[in-house]
């Protein structure tokens, strides 16, 4: 526990400085000034957000960045918006997450078993990085794999984006990628093998609001994709 732990917090502490993609910089430091008039009188985190969960976790959760007035807001993965929401309450429903909620740090939110991460650590104008953007922050994305690695045994993929990005970081850290790669759908599931044993990689529809709000990802489909990560994990009977 205390290597990687150790690992994690240092990578976080040098992940929250980054400002390597100037866009990415000039909209969170302008959305956090600007606020939300909902939120005028909070003070917004408007810096890279890191990932989320124990530092031994064996399912990994990846999404595609943070929202401008959530994970930009409050400094936590998908908290203080209705994706965030979405996604920790069916946590909770499958016994992965301490509650339903997700509000702030601090709120007392803690995952058992399960880290969440992303491929672009701000949160971009209109949830749309570009894949230069994708490219420059993939190094985050490699070294929490790496310090992950010892114990992941499962991946689920919010989204077509995520799966894209997350493909090439599995390959280079010695998991075997099928050839041609695996395509992105809901429900898809492949079993790469690895230096450190086999790791199930799932994917899911995205918990955007475009989807949740049409019922392209309801909490049952979403719960569902969970639970066989969890079972992949050794989390769950």
């Amino acid at each position: 526990m205390g290597a990687p732990l150790n690992e994690l917090a240092r990578l976080d502490a040098e992940l929250v400085d980054c400002r390597a993609c100037p866009r990415l910089v000039e909209w969170r430091e302008k959305v956090a000034l600007e606020k939300r008039a909902a939120y005028r009188n909070e003070t917004y985190w408007g810096r890279p957000v890191p990932g989320f969960g124990p530092p031994d976790a064996a399912m990994l959760i990846v999404g595609l960045a943070p929202a401008a007035h959530g994970g930009n807001r409050t400094g936590r993965m998908f908290t203080g918006d209705r994706s965030g929401d979405f996604l920790y309450a069916a946590l909770h429903a499958v016994g992965l997450a301490s509650q339903p909620t997700a509000t702030h740090i601090g709120d007392g939110l803690e995952l058992f078993g399960t880290r969440v991460t992303a491929p672009v650590h701000c949160a971009p104008p209109d949830n749309k990085p570009t894949p230069v953007e994708r490219q420059t922050c993939r190094r985050w994305l490699d070294a929490e794999l790496r310090i992950l690695q010892p114990r992941l045994r499962s991946v689920i993929v919010l989204g077509g984006f995520g799966w894209q990005a997350l493909l090439p970081v599995l390959e280079d850290a010695g998991w075997v990628v099928p050839r041609p790669r695996p395509k992105f759908g809901h429900g898809a599931h492949v079993e790469l093998a690895g230096r450190t044993g086999p790791l199930h990689l799932f994917g899911c529809y995205h918990v955007s609001q475009q989807n949740t709000f049409t019922g392209r990802l309801t909490p049952a489909m979403l719960e569902s994709v969970l639970s066989d990560a969890a079972r992949a994990a050794g989390l769950m009977g």
